[in-house]
């Protein structure tokens, strides 16, 4: 719980959070580097969520599918009560250390996870009732083995940001956990999303090879009215394609509608429903009527 003038209430007894919010404009001091006595401790001891941008830069990296990557590197958890799918990167072995971790640091710091480019900060995006648009909000980390809030480096969280390479972080995901955000703060009004819709969430927010397979499909396209060099983007810019996957999750799970709609797009996935349903020898296809916007 926060309180008005910032502080966090109701904290475990062992927090490492340090209970005020902070603004880009606050400072902090801290600093790591190789010589730190107690440089890669952080790294040995890990529990990250990943983005769905930190999983394209890291899949990159490391020349694999999207796919290969969450099958080699990662383990699904839950992000809220209601099963709302997450994704966290696999430790190595039986160990809780990180996979990429090496005696000279992290083997891939150049596209090290949005975690790991805040730490020593923890960031919460919180969305006022009235307010058009979310805001970020920081907290300071003090963990005991670390010794970098001792170094004599004081700068901005802003400065700090900037310096982690983190607006670039930020902007890519920041649709994302728009969604993520506005499913936690709805709570039970918007009741538990259909199998279905956490199947899309998952396919649009982490396997984007997977993702651009199925913008293609007839039956997507059935459904979306898209125009040709959108359609071309989708297949050639990973960037693009990205942001139109958390646009689709916004227009499927909350009725945000930004993706046009083909005119006969409810005939088209009646008829289809009904061609499925024949060659699975099933009973004629029954339409119930569609209230709600198009899952998948």
């Amino acid at each position: 719980m926060m309180t008005n003038n910032g502080a966090i209430e109701n904290l475990p007894p062992q927090s490492p959070l340090t209970p005020v919010k902070l603004t880009s404009q606050d400072t902090f001091q801290f600093r790591c580097h190789q010589d730190i006595a107690c440089f890669n401790q952080c790294c040995k001891h890990i529990d990250l969520t990943l983005t769905p941008y930190d999983i394209w830069r890291l899949q990159k990296r490391l020349g694999l599918s999207s796919a290969d990557f969450l099958a080699q590197h990662t383990v699904p958890f839950e992000l809220d009560a209601q099963e709302m799918p997450g994704i966290k990167l696999k430790t190595r072995g039986n160990t809780t250390e990180c996979p990429f971790l090496t005696e000279a640091g992290c083997g891939v710091y150049a596209d090290r996870p949005t975690s790991c480019r805040y730490y020593a900060l923890g960031l919460m995006s919180m969305k006022a009732k009235d307010a058009k648009t979310d805001e970020d909000l920081y907290f300071v980390v003090k963990e005991d083995h670390c010794l970098g809030h001792y170094e004599a480096q004081e700068q901005t969280i802003g400065e700090y940001v900037k310096a982690q390479g983190l607006e670039e972080y930020n902007g890519a995901d920041r649709a994302w956990r728009q969604v993520v955000l506005k499913k936690r703060s709805s709570g039970p009004t918007i009741g538990k999303p259909s199998t279905r819709s956490y199947q899309l969430f998952f396919l649009a927010s982490y396997n984007l090879d997977g993702f651009r397979e199925f913008v293609s499909t007839e039956g997507f396209n059935d459904v979306y009215e898209l125009e040709e060099d959108i359609q071309q983007s989708l297949q050639n810019d990973d960037m693009y394609l990205m942001q139109f996957a958390f646009r689709l999750l916004k227009q499927v799970l909350y009725g945000e509608m930004t993706i046009p709609l083909r005119a006969d797009a409810e005939e088209r996935r009646i008829q289809r429903r009904r061609e499925l349903a024949a060659l699975k020898g099933e009973p004629e296809f029954e339409d119930r009527g569609y209230d709600e916007p198009i899952e998948w």
